[in-house]
């Protein structure tokens, strides 16, 4: 065989074995998978609004004042109805997924995703936007893509690490083509997703980022989300005016977040079923749009309206706090989408309000009402998103205006430190906060989670095992102790049924009365109701129960009902599982 031949296929081979070049390829795979998907669910989005708006769905004012008022209830009530019904029946734990289940899929999972979950999540949140609900279509397209990115890296059986990579490269391409913006969508998905800038994960991004929005150029042209003209700063001395706006902002955001939540909480103490809620929701919006039809739907067309100064200042003023009670009222009764849209209409009408009050207070020095608009759509998306860097590289690639890019900053940075310290968190932190995820904890949540204590359970009822029965002696159990390594014993019921534990603490009353040895029994000394696990327990309860008991062994039984003893764990063994579990994952990594 040819010498050359040779050589070439073990460069081949070689090229084969190493995972980060083989990433580089599949980047570009899932930049276009995941902006052809973005595509479809736009135009799932639009075919949805035609069907029952006989139009677009981002161009809902004027086609919503020319429906009867009846309707105007109707449509958004029915599609309210159609989410719930699909969310019961098909979507886990009966609530709409989005962004925060990436994050946590991306710190907690290993990046593993269901593709199945993300394309029913996708088409039921188009049904929400494309019903009027006021969501936003960006967090559902991050999480389709990012579930189509991990399906594929779990089918090329990619290590953990990679398929994390691989989940920011999803949700990079996601971002990119809806804003067609490759930079900003890179970072955010390092920023938000990944909470690192790590070079390794954040080239194979960055490659995904600019196939995605490649892919959305070819089909929808170079156009933005937003008709832009030129939008410049007066002056340098308006930079105090937008740290000004940057409180106004932070304001608007932290009302805008609690509202949500408040509403979510009030929505679960109702006696409304899980799959009437959004129904519910969809009817109080329906009423609240037959005079204000500005709340429904993304609402980028009345933000570009407040842009070119078409809106009086108390019309912004009711469309801002409409559009802060409708998307409250939308996701926190259940309607599946985003929040990154209604924060940009709730940012452009602050910003718009903000300008046309300082154009009058300060008309040389105050620059024109879209620039103010554009400004605060900035501040309060990056505060609920807790997005500041990408944030403002969005609206810089959208505008390509360095001097406005400085504006945009100045309020971001003021608005997202006003938020964290009043607020403490981003609107994702906060809804994986009352799911009771601690992102904190991270790679060690992860692993101690699904390490059960059934692998470590101890059940060797020899002699010299730290159990004992019921009807035990005390001369017994006390000999049993001084050979025992144990600093407690179990004492078990007919059945192995678990009754109690004995420590020396519980026969120090009898330990020199030599004359009760065959009188007293481990029944009548026992500590009734002692700590326990059960053996669908992982090591994380595992360590908690002993560290709040300040034990060092612990029973485990099979179940809280039957109480059936199974055996023991130590602290020593647990720790010992999940030190070598560290390694292994570092070594496989």
């Amino acid at each position: 065989m040819d010498s050359n031949y040779i050589i070439g296929l073990k460069a081949i081979a070689r090229f084969m074995k190493n995972e980060q070049l083989i990433i580089f390829i599949f980047a570009i795979l899932i930049g276009i998978l995941s902006g052809g998907a973005v595509i479809i669910f736009r135009e799932a989005i639009d075919i949805i609004g035609i069907i029952i708006f006989h139009g677009k769905a981002d161009h809902l004012i004027e086609l919503s004042r020319s429906l009867p008022p009846w309707k105007l209830i109707l449509i958004p009530s029915l599609s309210g109805l159609g989410v719930g019904v699909l969310i019961y029946f098909f979507v886990p734990f009966n609530r709409p997924h989005g962004v925060a289940d990436v994050i946590e899929a991306s710190a907690l999972k290993g990046g593993a995703m269901s593709s199945r979950l993300g394309v029913i999540s996708a088409c039921i949140s188009a049904l929400s936007i494309g019903g009027g609900a006021s969501v936003g279509r960006e967090g559902p397209a991050v999480h389709l893509g990012a579930s189509l990115a991990s399906w594929v890296g779990r089918q090329f059986c990619f290590s953990r690490k990679s398929i994390r990579t691989l989940l920011g490269c999803g949700v990079a391409a996601a971002v990119s083509s809806s804003f067609s913006a490759p930079i900003a969508g890179a970072l955010f998905a390092s920023e938000v997703i990944l909470g690192n800038y790590a070079l390794g994960s954040l080239t194979p991004i960055v490659i995904a980022s600019v196939f995605g929005t490649a892919v959305s150029r070819l089909y929808f042209g170079n156009s933005s989300s937003f008709t832009l003209t030129d939008y410049t700063i007066t002056s340098f001395w308006e930079f105090p005016a937008f740290i000004l706006l940057g409180c106004m902002c932070a304001v608007a955001a932290i009302l805008f977040m609690r509202l949500t939540f408040l509403t979510q909480e009030f929505a679960e103490k109702t006696k409304l079923p899980v799959w009437l809620r959004p129904a519910f929701a969809g009817l109080v919006i329906g009423g609240m749009s037959i005079p204000l039809p500005e709340i429904l739907g993304i609402g980028y067309e009345v933000a570009e309206l407040a842009m070119t100064g078409q809106l009086a200042f108390q019309m912004m003023i009711m469309i801002g706090i409409g559009k802060i009670v409708a998307t409250a009222l939308c996701l926190g009764f259940g309607f599946s989408g985003g929040v990154f849209s209604p924060s940009l209409v709730i940012g452009a009408m602050t910003g718009a309000t903000f300008g046309l009050t300082a154009a009058t207070v300060f008309p040389e020095l105050a620059s024109n009402i879209g620039t103010y608009t554009i400004v605060g759509m900035g501040g309060i998306a990056a505060a609920v998103l807790g997005a500041p860097i990408s944030t403002t590289l969005i609206i810089f690639e959208i505008t390509g205006d360095y001097a406005l890019s400085l504006a945009v900053l100045l309020t971001i940075v003021t608005a997202t430190e006003l938020t964290n310290h009043f607020f403490g968190k981003s609107f994702f932190q906060k809804q994986l906060a009352r799911r009771n995820i601690n992102l904190q904890k991270g790679l060690e949540s992860e692993i101690m989670g699904s390490i059960k204590v059934a692998t470590l359970v101890k059940s060797d009822f020899n002699s010299r095992s730290p159990t004992v029965k019921k009807n035990t002696k005390l001369g017994e159990i006390r000999n049993h102790m001084k050979s025992s390594k144990f600093s407690e014993l179990f004492v078990l019921a007919e059945g192995n049924i678990l009754h109690g534990t004995i420590t020396l603490t519980c026969i120090g009353d009898f330990a020199f009365d030599r004359n009760l040895d065959n009188l007293v029994t481990a029944a009548d000394i026992a500590q009734l109701h002692p700590p326990y696990l059960v053996e669908a327990d992982n090591i994380e309860t595992a360590l908690k129960t002993m560290k709040d008991t300040e034990i060092e062994f612990i029973a485990v039984v099979n179940n809280d009902r039957s109480m059936r003893f199974l055996g023991y764990v130590s602290f020593h063994e647990i720790m010992s599982t999940y030190n070598h579990a560290i390694l292994a994952h570092h070594q496989n990594s």
